[in-house]
């Protein structure tokens, strides 16, 4: 397990996975649950070597956002309650009940079929009942006292309909990330969600589980923790937004690299790549690495973003293509072929970071992460040794 394909790889440091597990546990109190989102593949970590590594460290409930990314847990042995934030095919209730995995339940009309298709096969489902309390994406509308009362009414029909077990009932905040602008609206929501909830118990309906607490709820209101937690991209060591009040020690789970395939010397006005949008304005040292937007390194970061060989920055010149680009290396003594470049991650004491290169593509580190592509491998390291690969084309 000492080597793999030295193309383009992603490095998994499974101390800084164990490291955020933790420091986010010190930071929710101790009565809630920790519900650990791996959806996308686990932010593009690799869904079942993470799972397995929360599933150790005692996470107790893990999300996901489809029945597909759930099977893949139970087919890699994770026992742990999971539950789906959205939507499954209704005719699944089946295979929802067989690997004991949970359902989001976001409107009255979908629980009927969903419990119709559970009666039609002899199971039971556990549901999650989902109030919009904001997002105006899916669940009962909750947003004011008339929809709150409906709400209401909606779930205590669901919670009793056939075949059904009711073990959570959740919201999710649009803007607990963005410290004083979304605090109003964060602490409405919450109050909504409270409401219709305090109802249902005056009615007589408990449910065990209540959580809305996302990665950005969990630092900047700990007091909304409830029964249970929603933590997201702070798992994996980035922050949700520039805005989070309260900071905790987190480390950058994933670094990006690649390697330098050939190194060219070219002459003073030298065109560089597609379209000829680059020349070089004196003689240059060119390094072409073999990454591109078919591996998740966006187009729009072409003559922009720069790259660390030997833990100093080289800029990208010209248009990034499919599978590689090129480096301006002319300031950098010693650069070989084969040398490891670093795409996002530290080398030698520089950093170029997540955030930085999601900024100057307009986007959010979520996207940057999730859209590395499956062509890359990631390389598991605990302690400074490689422990395993996950390589999705030559499984």
């Amino acid at each position: 397990m000492n080597s793999f394909l030295k193309r383009t790889w992603a490095e998994i440091d499974l101390n800084a996975i164990a490291h955020n597990y933790r420091a986010i546990r010190q930071s929710v109190p101790l009565h809630s649950k920790m519900m650990c989102v791996i959806k996308a593949d686990a932010y593009g970590h690799g869904a079942q070597w993470i799972a397995k590594e929360y599933e150790r460290l005692g996470a107790d409930w893990f999300a996901v956002s489809n029945f597909a990314e759930a099977l893949q847990l139970r087919n890699a042995g994770v026992t742990t309650p999971i539950l789906i934030l959205g939507y499954t095919p209704v005719e699944m209730a089946k295979e929802l009940s067989e690997y004991h995995i949970s359902q989001a339940v976001f409107s009255e009309d979908y629980a009927k079929h969903l419990s119709y298709h559970a009666q039609k096969s002899g199971v039971t489902v556990r549901i999650h009942i989902k109030l919009d309390t904001g997002m105006t994406r899916i669940g009962l509308m909750c947003q004011d006292d008339i929809q709150c009362a409906q709400a209401v009414d909606a779930a205590e029909r669901i919670a009793k309909m056939d075949s059904f077990v009711p073990e959570g009932i959740f919201t999710h905040f649009a803007v607990a990330d963005e410290a004083e602008d979304g605090e109003a609206y964060t602490l409405t929501q919450f109050h909504c969600f409270n409401q219709a909830v305090e109802e249902l118990e005056r009615r007589g309906l408990h449910i065990p589980l209540r959580h809305c607490s996302n990665s950005g709820a969990c630092l900047d209101y700990p007091q909304m923790s409830l029964d249970m937690v929603r933590c997201g991209i702070i798992l994996y060591g980035l922050m949700p937004s520039s805005k989070i009040r309260n900071q905790i020690d987190l480390h950058p789970a994933m670094q990006l690299k690649s390697i330098v395939s050939l190194l060219k010397t070219v002459e003073s006005g030298a065109a560089v790549s597609y379209g000829r949008t680059y020349h070089t304005k004196d003689a240059a040292q060119i390094a072409t690495v073999p990454i591109g937007y078919a591996d998740g390194y966006s187009r729009n970061l072409s003559d922009r973003a720069q790259m660390l060989v030997h833990g100093r920055r080289a800029p990208i010149v010209g248009r990034i293509c499919m599978d590689q680009l090129m480096l301006d290396v002319s300031s950098i003594k010693g650069v070989r072929e084969g040398d490891i470049v670093t795409v996002f991650g530290t080398d030698h004491g520089s950093t170029i970071s997540v955030e930085e290169l999601s900024s100057l593509c307009g986007t959010i580190n979520y996207e940057t992460i999730c859209l590395i592509g499956k062509r890359v491998p990631r390389i598991y390291y605990r302690d400074g040794k490689m422990v395993g690969e996950l390589d999705y084309i030559c499984p």
